[in-house]
């Protein structure tokens, strides 16, 4: 048998080939670009031949005839038993223009070849989506029934289908695959498509919120989803059946799941959450189409929209599946396969070896550099309050990792100290005294960072001043209020207003505020520092909401406990579970990773949710905690050392590990 076969290096079509190739005596021909050359040697290497049995004949699918050179042709003349058309544009996201190109003129061009080589048999790989959006089940007979083929996908599949029928001098049958996903047998795919869309969507699902919380979704129609090995296997076992010319046969599940089961089946395979309630998507249908187009044309409403579909990696048209019209009537392919052991494995059996491949090979996170060095070299990196502490332990990193490290402090001495520390290391750092308390000094050091370095790309403000002190001990000590924030936010605004001119010139920056769990967690003793860190985090939300479309992002750091120099006259946190600067400098590294809006410990997290819900239950915890630790000497007015704490203390702190007490 010789065969030949076009799109045989893609992802059905390697798998058609081999099957072709396992027949005794076989030999393809196929289809190949000139410039395919490592292309072709990688199939060949798949296939385990040489280029005896697979021979590779050159061509391109916009030409007519294929642009098979005249040698070629007559090579070729009444030598092909089966010719195999597999090349076309599989993607909902590709423009129109180019499936027109491809699946309509290149099928074209394909038919001319097949008629003037003189082949035997023609075969075509055409797709559910030539049925368009049939409402009810399609048969394997039906084809100008097709409707609802507005979108150039459909379109396209049903026009190029539509040549082979019309314009094939030999005898020809159609296969029409439902939505081909990986290999049921190893999880290989080659691209996320079809269902793989949702796959973000449930890795999200997964990060945020445990596997045994139940979730509502959406329920719609019935999906056909069948695996590429599937597909390859019937295709070459139905084109080599006698008395089967000129029908089509639907490779597709007799049992479809509903969508809101296909993706409960993909989570269950990721450890995500899975739906219990089902909202229909046909609900939305009852809106007039006329006021569904008025809230899409809306502005907030398409970039709200935009965002989210932008940010999962959706395409525009997928929730067209969500409410699928078409059924797939198969019976007569379940008949040309009976015997073989050809049929559709059940998507339960599977589903974990395509979220395993997507999530080792198909992920777009993992094309992302997000190492520290891909996003901090060659870029200017500011970090107030870099002198000891957090600041100095982040910038030891961030220089380590290429940035022009920038360093930030009051005090000149230690900040030389500081700067001769990582220099030491061998790493190069920028350090200038400036005091963010003070308007004129910050404005000095913004001009001074736009002459030395062209402005700044990442902010780390992580300069403060805390005090713990009960309200009732501050009656008269109105000033820890003011100071505190006159650093905490005053200070960090100052710098921040001051550099952000420069970030909105060039389309992009990131600020970094350093704030308290405090803040989720409202701690007792902590209300001067709390409160201005609390007006950081709402500034840094009003700000990011303002500047989301120009390219600058912020995050807010709700920092546990640290040991720092500024908790060491408390001499109580001591004896308390506490972050060590290096462990507090790696969710600053995070941050500049990742990018997120928050970073907050759970404990924080779910001190916000209790405050939320329950806020007397979580007054009374608090007030457990302010009653339980003593103020400080220097609070109480003693100048003698602080009591130890008491095995209560130290138990209740390490059951809140990293709340200020």
């Amino acid at each position: 048998m010789q065969y030949f076969v076009t799109g045989a290096t893609g992802f059905i079509g390697k798998r058609l080939v081999r099957n072709l190739l396992a027949r005794k005596g076989a030999v393809v021909y196929f289809l190949a670009r000139a410039e395919s050359g490592r292309k072709v040697d990688e199939a060949l290497a798949y296939w385990e031949v040489d280029r005896t049995r697979a021979i590779p004949v050159k061509g391109d699918l916009t030409q007519p005839g294929l642009g098979v050179s005249a040698a070629d042709r007559k090579k070729l003349e009444g030598k092909i038993d089966h010719f195999f058309h597999l090349a076309a544009i599989y993607d909902l996201a590709a423009s129109a223009e180019e499936q027109q190109q491809a699946n309509v003129e290149g099928t074209r061009h394909v038919v001319e070849l097949a008629n003037a080589i003189r082949a035997k048999r023609f075969h075509h790989m055409s797709s559910i989506a030539a049925a368009g959006l049939y409402e009810g089940v399609f048969r394997e007979d039906m084809f100008e029934e097709a409707e609802g083929l507005d979108h150039p996908y459909y379109r396209t599949k049903h026009d190029s289908e539509a040549i082979v029928r019309k314009e094939a001098k030999m005898p020809w049958r159609v296969y029409r695959p439902g939505i081909v996903v990986g290999d049921s047998r190893t999880g290989e795919m080659d691209k996320i498509d079809g269902v793989y869309y949702f796959f973000k969507l449930i890795q999200r699902i997964r990060q945020f919120f445990p596997a045994w919380m139940p979730m509502i979704g959406l329920e719609g129609g019935r999906v056909n989803i069948v695996p590429v090995d599937f597909v390859a296997d019937a295709t070459a076992y139905i084109a080599h059946l006698k008395g089967l010319d000129g029908k089509a046969f639907h490779l597709t599940d007799p049992q479809p799941k509903r969508v809101g089961d296909i993706l409960n089946t993909f989570a269950k395979a990721a450890h995500a959450p899975q739906m219990s309630v089902y909202v229909n998507a046909a609900l939305f249908y009852f809106i007039p189409a006329g006021v569904r187009k008025t809230l899409m044309a809306l502005a907030p409403v398409r970039r709200i929209r935009n965002a989210i579909f932008k940010d999962l990696g959706l395409p525009e048209d997928i929730l067209t599946f969500v409410n699928y019209p078409t059924r797939f009537d198969c019976r007569e392919t379940q008949k040309a396969l009976k015997g073989s052991g050809i049929e559709v494995p059940p998507l339960d059996a599977y589903a974990w070896r395509l979220w395993d491949y997507w999530e080792r090979h198909l992920d777009p996170d993992l094309f992302i550099d997000r190492s520290l060095k891909g996003r901090v070299k060659g870029k200017v990196v500011l970090i107030t309050g870099g002198s000891s502490g957090i600041g100095l332990a982040a910038a030891h990193k961030i220089a380590a990792a290429g940035a022009t490290t920038v360093i930030v402090a009051r005090d000149e001495a230690k900040l030389a100290e500081a700067k001769k520390e990582i220099e030491a290391a061998g790493n190069k750092v920028f350090a200038y005294s400036a005091d963010v308390a003070d308007e004129a000094q910050c404005a000095a050091l913004v001009a001074k960072l736009a002459k030395n370095h062209g402005g700044v790309d990442i902010l780390v403000n992580n300069a403060g001043r805390s005090i713990r002190r009960g309200i009732e001990s501050s009656f008269d000590r109105f000033h820890d209020f003011e100071r505190t924030m006159s650093v905490n936010y005053f200070g960090a605004l100052r710098l921040t207003m001051g550099l952000l001119p420069q970030m909105i010139a060039k389309r992009r920056g990131h600020v970094i505020n350093i704030s308290s769990i405090g803040v989720l967690t409202n701690a007792p003793r902590f209300s001067a520092y709390v409160a201005s860190k609390a007006a950081l985090d709402a500034w840094t939300r009003c700000a990011a909401s303002e500047f989301a479309d120009v390219g600058i992002e912020f995050t807010t750091i709700n920092m546990p406990l640290v040991r720092t120099p500024m908790i060491a006259p408390t001499k109580i946190y001591e004896h308390v579970p506490t972050l060590s600067p290096d462990e507090a400098a790696d969710l600053i590294v995070q941050a500049i990773v990742e990018r997120p809006v928050r970073i907050a410990t759970r404990l924080g997290i779910f001190g916000e949710v209790l405050h939320a819900l329950v806020p007397k239950v979580a007054q009374v915890i608090m007030n457990t905690s302010f009653r339980m630790f003593p103020d400080s000497t220097a609070a109480q007015g003693k100048k003698e050392g602080e009591a130890k704490p008491s095995a209560d203390m130290i138990a209740f702190s390490n059951l809140m590990r990293g709340i200020h007490f």
